[in-house]
């Protein structure tokens, strides 16, 4: 059957409907509305904190999306929205003091296309041998060290960059976001993201209204004077409808929450090999990320999609190669999105095909754009804060799922080693013009140190190891042990007797 040609269902209460299949054109663009907003918030936010442009963002997050879902053969419905995991890198690139100073979005996504490609190539190895031989070199030990170090190490970037623009603005967003994600049920809670983005951008224009201008610092502008916090002057100037415009060449550091973000737009890549070390940790992130999206996807489908998780990891590097090849932002299959799947039992690609062209039709609309570039940094430090820790906690996550031990040396000491490297920023200079610093030499010193840790450990310690100060397994089962009952022991002791 053509991937364009869907059996039309009516489920009843309770009954799913399976990627081959839609319902109803009405419901169906309803559908896919719904998965737009479930993607939208970050979508547009990490694309901000990238300094690249948000329309081209959105725009390029629904190509990639149908370029998935090409070449997956419609077998994996999944909506693609921007990755977080090169956050790090283009902070890194942009704050670069190795020979020839800091980059610009260029250089950010010339980096990110190469990173691309390694993925791809990663999902072409994974589809002829198998994930299995992906494991044995990225266990998960090491895997949830990498996601953990990408995601701690943009701390400074919340705390630093954007939080001081508007403390106060940005723990109330916070916690706005927190009490969001835990209060709201369903499909409410999964965009908590979004919906904290908006009360703190309305938050931020009651401020003004009320207490004036700030001359708090913006991001990459220590003394801008007195400013609003939300400031639409540029929304009021911007089109209806029109392509992103091409980015001023020459443009160094990131040029979010300054005059030159206007002038971010569309562009071609330039390429560097420190640049590019500093992005490719990301791919073991998105490698994980995308293994994982398929096996829940195959989980709530009741559908073995082993045969094309390798097609869904090279499809993701290919839309991540597409995206950036135009100035656009990384790409990744998105969680929120599982979460609207898992909420309404549609799993129809149809619906994504539908969401992929909103997609499309928004990024070409520069007002829209215009609005988002007008969040204000303080909303975003809120935001960050939240989102940051997440994605470090989601490497815990892969520890906890896969049962890694830590009492072992041989998984505590290189991984430890690598996460403190990352988040100290520590640096390496190799040559007066290439520097490894932050990210890129955590991640060097996590999966080499672990990999020579194993190469030099006695067979018995590989199995076993030294349980150093944490104890041995269960030592601590007493600590959740069920509190004795006296009455009933002094019972079985009468019997006893």
């Amino acid at each position: 059957m053509s991937m364009f040609k869907w059996d039309v269902v009516d489920p009843g209460p309770g009954e799913a409907v399976a990627p081959h299949q839609r319902l109803a054109w009405g419901k169906t663009v309803g559908l896919g509305a719904q998965h737009v907003v479930a993607m939208f918030g970050a979508t547009f936010v990490f694309p901000i904190v990238m300094g690249l442009n948000a329309n081209l963002a959105i725009m390029m997050s629904g190509i990639a999306t149908i370029c998935f879902l090409l070449i997956v053969k419609g077998k994996v419905p999944s909506y693609l929205g921007t990755s977080a995991s090169f956050v790090g890198a283009a902070t890194a690139i942009y704050a670069y003091d190795g020979a020839g100073g800091p980059g610009g979005p260029a250089d950010v996504t010339g980096a990110i296309l190469v990173a691309g490609v390694v993925l791809a190539l990663v999902g072409v190895v994974i589809h002829v041998l198998g994930a299995n031989a992906v494991n044995k070199v990225l266990p998960p030990v090491v895997t949830g060290a990498v996601v953990m170090l990408i995601g701690f190490n943009l701390a400074p970037v919340a705390t630093k960059t954007y939080m001081p623009a508007d403390p106060w603005v940005a723990i109330i967003t916070m916690l706005a976001v927190i009490l969001m994600a835990v209060g709201l049920r369903g499909f409410f809670g999964r965009i908590a993201v979004f919906l904290g983005l908006i009360f703190g951008y309305v938050l931020s224009w009651v401020v003004d209204l009320i207490w004036g201008q700030t001359s708090l610092p913006l991001p990459g502008n220590p003394e801008p004077g007195p400013h609003n916090r939300v400031d639409w002057s540029a929304v009021s100037a911007a089109d209806w409808f029109g392509f992103p415009t091409q980015t001023v060449d020459g443009l160094v550091g990131n040029q979010a929450f300054t005059p030159g973000y206007a002038d971010v737009g569309w562009h071609l890549p330039t390429f560097s090999i420190a640049f590019i070390l500093l992005a490719l940790p990301a791919v073991i992130a998105l490698t994980a990320e995308n293994l994982g999206h398929v096996k829940a996807v195959a989980e709530m489908t009741k559908v073995d999609l082993d045969p094309v998780m390798g097609r869904a990891v090279a499809a993701d590097g290919v839309a991540t190669v597409i995206a950036t090849s135009v100035g656009g932002s990384p790409t990744t299959t998105y969680a929120e999105n599982i979460g609207v799947m898992a909420a309404t039992r549609v799993y129809s690609t149809a619906a994504y095909f539908v969401a992929a062209f909103v997609a499309i039709l928004l990024g070409l609309v520069p007002k829209f754009g215009a609005i988002v570039n007008a969040t204000p940094p303080g909303v975003l430090g809120g935001i960050t804060l939240v989102l940051y820790g997440m994605i470090g906690l989601l490497g815990a996550k892969i520890w906890k799922e896969n049962g890694v031990d830590f009492g072992r040396p041989i998984n505590l000491v290189p991984v430890a080693a690598g996460i403190i490297l990352a988040i100290g920023d520590g640096a390496l200079k190799i040559t007066d013009d290439f520097v490894l610093s932050g990210i890129a030499l955590g991640t060097i010193v996590a999966v080499g140190g672990y990999h020579l840790a194993r190469a030099v450990a006695p067979a018995s310690e590989r199995d076993e190891g030294t349980m150093l100060s944490v104890g041995t397994q269960g030592v601590h089962a007493e600590d959740h042990a069920e509190p004795h009952d006296h009455k009933r022991d002094h019972k079985h002791d009468h019997k006893r007797d």
